[in-house]
């Protein structure tokens, strides 16, 4: 029989909260993940040595977990990815990381591939597919010439800072611009790193008035492989339902989740 709502991981961030550790997701995420997609979310901890959890790793592979569900959200964070990951130098002290993050998000991608597991990813988890494919990224898009400041404004409400700032092109039959019907659009934009190199197996999907990569899939037969994988580098799960591009790529999710089902028997 099969199952009544399609599972969904979403990876966890790790969220201190005093001297404790939390693993824990965005509620906006979880929303849209489960009523743009209808799918039932599953969010997972954080692999990696933290202060209180050895490596989860030991407990079970990464392929029986992902196994276990359908599709992959993966969420933006406050966080940066650590550089060494793509050979970058150093952040500057002070920057947020999230090595039990990594440990997980870089490894579940590569095991979806494996398994033709669709994955959506916004903003932190877009920059995480460019590294995972083998990309790099700009730790300071602000400070390299020629781009934009493309972080919020901290003075502003959370209305006023995840509202439209710029607009995005999208590609010529690319599969955003196929699946909205657009070939512009006005997107929010809360981030200080992006895409620097572009992993070869990445397409660009759109980008930002100031050339910058915005949203990428995954290049079509990549590996042998007819998987869905799509990130964006603003955040579509703000206020969702009432943003056209946004519904879209939800949908399509879900989508593509329940294809890939159908295509492995589940």
């Amino acid at each position: 029989m099969p199952k009544s709502l399609p599972l969904v991981g979403i990876a966890c961030d790790v969220i201190a909260n005093g001297p404790h550790q939390f693993h824990g997701a965005g509620e906006k995420y979880i929303n849209a993940v489960a009523h743009g997609a209808s799918v039932m979310p599953m969010l997972l901890p954080a692999f990696g040595n933290g202060t209180d959890i050895t490596d989860l790793n030991t407990l079970y592979a990464i392929e029986d977990l992902v196994s276990q569900f359908d599709g992959l959200f993966l969420t933006g964070s406050p966080s940066n990815i650590q550089p060494h990951h793509f050979k970058g130098p150093p952040h500057e002290e002070g920057t947020l990381e999230d090595p039990q993050r990594d440990s997980l998000t870089l490894q579940l991608i590569n095991e979806c591939m494996k398994q033709g597991v669709p994955i959506l990813a916004v903003c932190r988890g877009f920059q995480e597919l460019n590294v995972a494919f083998g990309g790099t990224l700009h730790a300071k898009i602000h400070e390299v010439e020629g781009y934009h400041d493309h972080r919020e404004d901290k003075t502003k409400d959370r209305d006023g800072q995840y509202g439209p700032v710029h607009s995005v092109s999208f590609a010529k039959d690319g599969r955003l611009q196929e699946l909205t019907g657009e070939t512009t659009w006005q997107v929010n934009s809360l981030h200080s790193q992006g895409i620097n190199q572009l992993a070869e197996n990445l397409v660009i999907e759109a980008v930002a008035d100031d050339g910058l990569v915005e949203a990428v899939s995954l290049a079509a037969g990549y590996n042998g492989q007819d998987n869905w994988i799509m990130g964006v580098q603003w955040h579509p799960e703000w206020q969702f339902e009432s943003n056209k591009v946004s519904t879209a790529v939800f949908q399509e999710f879900g989508r593509q989740i329940r294809r890939g089902m159908s295509a492995r028997g589940r």
